[in-house]
């Protein structure tokens, strides 16, 4: 202890290795075992490295479908022993997600006991657990013992195992797979098996089929969970095309009355990966923290099923805006992305689109296929040359028994005296007395036809590519009939839908708890707000050479309307307004207003409705309110304006006359439809001056004459036959205003 430890500072044994590439070697090393090994799947079986050594260690333990459980623990344990020197708990985790039904579209593995829950909760020990095959394991697992896939030693040499399994079951696509490597990743969601049979039928059928062909039969995922997928059609198209994409999952829900004109919202399925805790606490914050007050209350009243019940806060909220603002705001819509990354020919990672994943199982399948046959082959032509041993026995009965009978060595006699095999020479000696019988004899001949004609068959099998194809086909067809859509496990879970199409503001109050409120503008373009709706304004404070430009009533879910000198309209939400007892903040803290530009009014936006833009030189035109809403802070440019010109104006359309005064007091009445609606634009003259401007404008119902007040805040009239003097057409000079009119030239005082 405490003794100081010099450094070899070279000799014999001792190698100098630079540091950066020994690092970048073991490094590479490291992620290509991560990749080959342990991330991607194979694209020919679907399967992973530990996965593949679970199901094979299964069948060696005879855990067939229809067979007695075993405790998972034997499984892992086997699996680590002999196949796979990992973790016992990393194999375990994957033994039991390929059990969960809620993971998997189609399991692999058939638990009994504790396998978690849909909630995320995990499951039980391995040691209380019990597993065995399911029916789609077993396709997988089909003739293996056919040499139809190749093997390899272990790990340690002891054992072997196969370098993929013969696959009959499309599990690639039909059970997806997730997957982080060393610089790649993969993603595949699950399928419907039958549509991805009958895609691979049309492969056959049609080997130069694309991807939309396919997209006639695989429309997109199918999720164990259910759920409704919105992402549209050309964007899914994309993605298989490609191999990379995503689609967007909402869960299913619908609207079920309580009574007494109340409703609720129940959510039957929600989307692919998303536990059911973590979806709840997300609704439950929603409620405490009241991001959406239009949501009262959430219970989760889930049993074997899913039952989530939504309560709104009043009977009146609308169902669609509430969901699309939880669909924003929480995992009930979940983005599944598309990264079908997997090994080609179990060694070179690709990116893959549906077609040539397709392709790549029907190539294995047809290799499988070819595989098999030559096995049978050759076992029959073993049983062949056994038979026709047998045959020239019984042709010879009497000749045989004397050699077994009388000669020393028996079966080289045989070999000798009937040009017999060893392997014919010893299935003779084999025989026992009662295979003697005439019977057997028969029984042997009919045997040998048998085979000569499967022989035959076989062979003209292995020598066509059609007839190879044609028993693909026919096996998928065979695999067809038990997971058909018409079937309780082929039947399709996932639907398809396109996202209602609601408007952003009224999603957006959603999000926004409805309080009135009193929106202050001042001249010098401060904004604050007041709660309530304010109706004594003499205690407002203002800045010094500032005053109250307007007040405007409404909620905080309202949005306001600034329109600037320069003919720009900006939009603010009230809800982002300061409130308080002070100044408030400059509306160009809120927007990008230029400098030279002052606010000429402000009001609170109302859906539907038009103004009358009129600048200071008697131009202008109406507009849609609806057109002016502004989703950035540069605003909207609306009034295009010549130099030194200003905006003055914008009342409310509200009849069929338009009343225009100027500063030179002179009036003129015209019809509403001789000013155009725009969006945008310079306008037209609404009337001619010869010096200068507007003074004020307004619209008025013919029917119900012109109104104004004079400064003593008395109600003056004119209508019918007493407007006759000043109804003209747009761009008239007019007339001076009649008796009873104010001298600030304005129908209100301001």
């Amino acid at each position: 202890m405490g003794e100081k430890v010099t450094p070899p500072s070279g000799g014999d044994g001792i190698e100098a290795i630079d540091l950066r590439s020994a690092l970048e070697e073991r490094y590479l090393a490291y992620a290509l075992s991560t990749i080959t090994q342990r991330a991607l799947p194979d694209a020919r079986d679907g399967l992973k490295p530990v996965h593949r050594r679970l199901l094979y260690a299964m069948r060696l333990l005879r855990l067939d479908p229809g067979q007695a459980f075993k405790k998972s623990a034997r499984v892992v344990g086997d699996v680590i022993g002999k196949y796979h020197p990992h973790g016992d708990q990393s194999v375990y985790d994957a033994l039991v997600r390929l059990a969960q039904d809620f993971s998997q579209r189609w399991p692999l593995v058939e638990g009994q006991g504790n396998f978690g829950n849909v909630d995320g909760d995990n499951a039980a020990a391995m040691r209380y657990t019990e597993a065995r095959l399911t029916e789609v394991a077993r396709l997988l697992l089909d003739g293996l013992d056919e040499d139809a896939v190749d093997f390899r030693e272990t790990y340690d040499g002891s054992e072997e195992e196969p370098l993929v399994l013969p696959g009959a079951f499309p599990n690639l696509l039909a059970n997806g797979s997730q997957g982080i490597a060393v610089g790649m990743a993969t993603s595949i969601p699950p399928h419907n098996a039958s549509e991805l049979l009958d895609a691979a039928i049309l492969l056959i059928d049609n080997p130069a089929a694309g991807t939309n062909e396919i997209l006639h039969l695989v429309p997109g995922p199918d999720f164990p969970t259910g759920g409704v997928i919105v992402e549209q059609a050309s964007s899914i198209a994309d993605a298989y095309r490609t191999g990379r994409g995503g689609f967007r999952v909402r869960a299913r829900w619908h609207k079920e009355d309580t009574g007494r004109g109340t409703w609720v919202i129940i959510v039957t399925e929600i989307p692919y990966l998303v536990p059911k805790s973590r979806l709840i606490e997300q609704l439950a914050s929603m409620v405490i923290d009241r991001k959406v007050p239009i949501l009262a209350d959430i219970r989760d009243e889930s049993a074997d099923d899913i039952r989530i019940v939504l309560e709104p806060r009043a009977r009146t909220v609308d169902p669609e805006i509430l969901m699309e603002s939880l669909f924003k705001l929480t995992d009930l819509e979940f983005r599944i992305s598309l990264n079908m990354n997997v090994l080609v020919q179990g060694r070179v990672p690709q990116v893959l689109g549906l077609a040539p994943v397709l392709r790549e199982w029907l190539a294995h399948r047809r290799d499988v296929v070819v595989r098999r046959a030559r096995f049978r082959l050759a076992a029959i032509d073993r049983r062949l040359e056994v038979l026709g041993g047998l045959l020239i026995a019984f042709l010879n009965l009497d000749e045989v028994i004397r050699i077994v009978r009388e000669e020393d060595d028996p079966k080289a006699e045989l070999i000798r005296r009937f040009e017999l095999t060893e392997v014919q020479a010893e299935a003779i000696l084999n025989i026992r007395l009662r295979a003697l019988a005439k019977l057997e004899e028969i029984a042997i001949r009919k045997e040998h036809d048998g085979l000569s004609a499967e022989k035959a068959s076989v062979e003209a099998l292995l020598a066509s590519d059609v007839r190879q194809w044609n028993k693909v086909k026919k096996e998928i067809a065979e695999v067809r009939k038990s997971f058909g859509p018409e079937t309780a496990l082929g039947k399709r879970r996932s639907s398809f839908a396109e996202a209602p199409d609601k408007p952003m503001a009224a999603i957006t109050e959603a999000f926004i708890e409805r309080e009135p409120v009193t929106v202050i503008v001042s001249r010098m373009g401060w904004v604050r707000t007041l709660k309530g709706h304010v109706a004594d304004f003499s205690t407002l404070s203002f800045k010094a050479d500032d005053s109250l430009l307007v007040a405007l009533p409404t909620e905080t879910t309202a949005k306001i309307l600034v329109l600037a000198t320069n003919g720009k309209v900006f939009t603010l939400d009230a809800s982002r307004l300061p409130g308080g007892r002070g100044q408030g903040d400059p509306i160009r803290h809120h927007v990008d207003l230029e400098e030279s530009a002052d606010i000429a009014l402000a009001w609170a936006h109302v859906p539907g409705a038009r103004r009358l833009l009129v600048a200071d030189d008697g131009r202008g035109f109406s507009v849609r309110e609806d057109d002016l809403i502004a989703s950035t802070r540069k605003g909207r440019n609306v009034l295009n304006l010549d130099a030194a010109v200003k905006v003055r104006l914008a009342p409310v359309v509200d009849g069929d006359m338009v009343a225009i005064v100027g500063e030179n007091r002179k009036l003129l009445v015209f019809p509403l439809v001789q000013v155009p609606e725009l969006s945008r634009g310079r306008g037209v003259r609404m009337q001619k001056y010869k010096d200068g401007g507007v003074a004020d404008v307004r619209t008025f119902d013919n029917a119900k004459g012109l109104t104004w007040l004079d400064t003593s805040g008395r109600t003056w009239t004119l209508a019918g036959e007493e407007l006759r003097d000043w109804i003209g057409n747009r761009a008239d000079a007019g007339r001076l205003a009649p008796k009873g009119f104010p001298r600030t030239n304005r129908f209100k005082p301001s």
